[in-house]
């Protein structure tokens, strides 16, 4: 009898030596955003970002975990080349953007991004905290959020910037709030 993989969403959320499993949603230089559903089981095209506009870096999930927006814990991840959708690697965790996003209702969330480094990439090898990251590279990411989601009809706001250590922390809750929902 043969055994049936599960989804993306819901592989283990570490690896065998403790890393954190990725699975990338948006590939670094893609005007395009894509976001995998549970209920299709494929990744989903969302939304044509504006003229000019790609994402900086490749963005995926932490699977079996759950922010507090309900979605899986958004990652940012650095590694030599663009991967593909689907793609699941590690990484290791070097910090946080704790943030919030103002819905079109007028509500605040928080929407966290956590910063990840492939565990295998050679470009990005020396990198361990957020300080070895070149000036200037977290301001970017954060203005590239900012307008992301003033273009989506959104507010987003930085709350601070936190280490590994939060960042692990995060994704020890999220995958405790995953498994109170229940798979």
């Amino acid at each position: 009898m043969s055994k049936t993989a599960p989804p993306l969403s819901r592989l283990p959320t570490f690896s065998d030596d403790g890393h954190v499993h990725v699975v990338v949603e948006t590939p670094k230089g893609s005007p395009n955003k894509y976001a995998f559903s549970d209920a299709l089981g494929a990744f989903q095209f969302k939304m044509v970002l504006p003229e000019g506009m790609s994402f900086p870096y490749d963005f995926g999930m932490i699977p079996s975990t759950r922010g507090a927006d309900g979605d899986p814990l958004d990652v940012l991840l650095l590694l030599d080349a663009p991967a593909f959708p689907g793609c699941v690697l590690e990484a290791r965790l070097v910090g946080v953007v704790e943030a919030e996003q103002r819905e079109r209702d007028g509500t605040w969330e928080r929407n966290d991004r956590l910063i990840g480094m492939a565990v295998k990439a050679r470009t990005h090898a020396h990198i361990h905290a957020l300080d070895d990251l070149r000036p200037g590279m977290l301001d970017e990411v954060e203005a590239f959020f900012g307008h992301y989601n003033q273009l989506a009809g959104k507010d987003f706001r930085v709350l601070c910037r936190g280490d590994a250590e939060a960042a692990l922390a995060l994704v020890s809750q999220g995958a405790e709030a995953f498994g109170k929902v229940g798979d």
